[in-house]
């Protein structure tokens, strides 16, 4: 019997949001049983490692974003008016600037219920392994 994987992954494109403009990004959604509460998104804007950006955020925002805005800091989701069918806003902020994408909420919900499969909501806490995570803190301290 093959393992189960503990990895949820998603490639999608967002359209960033500018006026006049029609651009779509490439973007990977990570999920990881190692890390439940956290949904992890990288974009490919170059070639490379250094064509790279990771964003961090959690999952809990994500499935919020879907039916509300949430978010008040670096991160914030919100769906659009037709809360059914229509697109979901991600805005993403930092010391570098901001951005503003339209996500498929399709894409989103399939992406959150494969992740909810893997670790249902509530049950994050059963998935940590607590003396790793205090090992790595010490570990970062020490250097």
């Amino acid at each position: 019997m093959a393992a189960r994987s503990r990895t949820v992954r998603a490639a999608m494109g967002l359209h960033l949001v500018i006026p006049g403009a029609d651009v779509i990004v490439d973007a990977v959604l990570r999920y990881d049983a190692s890390d439940p509460y956290a949904v992890h998104v990288t974009f490919r804007t170059g070639p490379g490692e250094e064509g790279r950006i990771e964003w961090l955020f959690g999952r809990h925002l994500l499935g919020a974003g879907l039916v509300g805005p949430t978010g008040d800091g670096d991160v914030r989701i919100w769906p659009s008016a037709d809360r059914a069918n229509g697109p979901v806003f991600v805005e993403l902020c930092s010391p570098s600037g901001q951005a503003l994408f339209e996500a498929s909420r399709a894409k989103l919900v399939e992406f959150l219920l494969r992740t909810y499969e893997l670790v249902p909501p509530g049950q994050e806490s059963e998935f940590l392994d607590i003396d790793a995570e205090l090992e790595l803190l010490l570990l970062h301290d020490e250097a």
